[in-house]
């Protein structure tokens, strides 16, 4: 099996199966993006960083735009998982699972400066393009949906009301995507935990819990 580099940029050929050619097309597209931003993602762009040809793309993707989506979809979906990877750590409490969460959402590995980068630079697309549109509204609810089952169960715990957690989680993500985007653009401005005290002290003015900050 070949390993040898057929021009600069060109990742080696290797025989990998359809999942993991889609995986190395999309990673190769997101490298680009962080790098150049989505203008530097071009169709031969992505088959040169890959080591593949072009025409191999519209095999896993009918346009560019598709695959571009593809690779906005698996960062966002990437970033929600590890805000709840620790969750199943937890004790079965929901104040403490509603403050892990919190904690995973604005921490390393989730405020990666290279993440946020790409972020900005797909979310100019979101408004011209469809695909994007759909991507984005999809991954968006998906966070703040599992947002908002965390602190309704936090709020139930505590013997509160639960009307008003869909208003609390739109405040609430946007609470947390302002420190995840300074955390994440200037890492070195903040002490380590500062953005993890600063998330969960304001969940806890915003929901009237004491949420445990350990």
């Amino acid at each position: 099996m070949s390993g040898a580099q057929t021009g600069p940029g060109r990742r080696p050929f290797v025989r990998i199966g359809e999942e993991g050619r889609r995986a190395a097309l999309i990673e190769a597209t997101l490298d680009l993006i962080a790098q150049g931003g989505p203008q530097a993602a071009t169709v031969r762009a992505i088959a040169l960083r890959a080591g593949v040809t072009p025409g191999l793309i519209r095999h896993y993707f009918a346009t560019k735009e598709d695959l571009v989506a593809a690779a906005h979809e698996s960062l966002m979906t990437g970033l929600t998982e590890a805000s709840g990877a620790t969750l199943d750590d937890l004790p079965d409490d929901p104040l403490a699972r509603l403050a892990g969460f919190l904690a995973a959402a604005v921490g390393p590995p989730v405020t990666d400066s290279r993440a946020v980068a790409l972020w900005a630079a797909s979310m100019q697309l979101v408004p011209r393009d469809a695909a994007m549109r759909a991507v984005h509204e999809a991954t968006y609810l998906a966070f703040r949906d599992r947002l908002e089952g965390l602190i309704a169960d936090a709020l139930d715990a505590a013997g509160r009301d639960t009307a008003d957690t869909r208003a609390l989680a739109i405040a609430g993500n946007a609470l947390l995507d302002g420190l995840w985007i300074e955390a994440g653009a200037l890492p070195d401005h903040f002490r380590d935990g500062e953005m993890k005290g600063i998330a969960i002290k304001a969940f806890s003015r915003l929901l009237e819990l004491e949420l445990p900050e350990d």
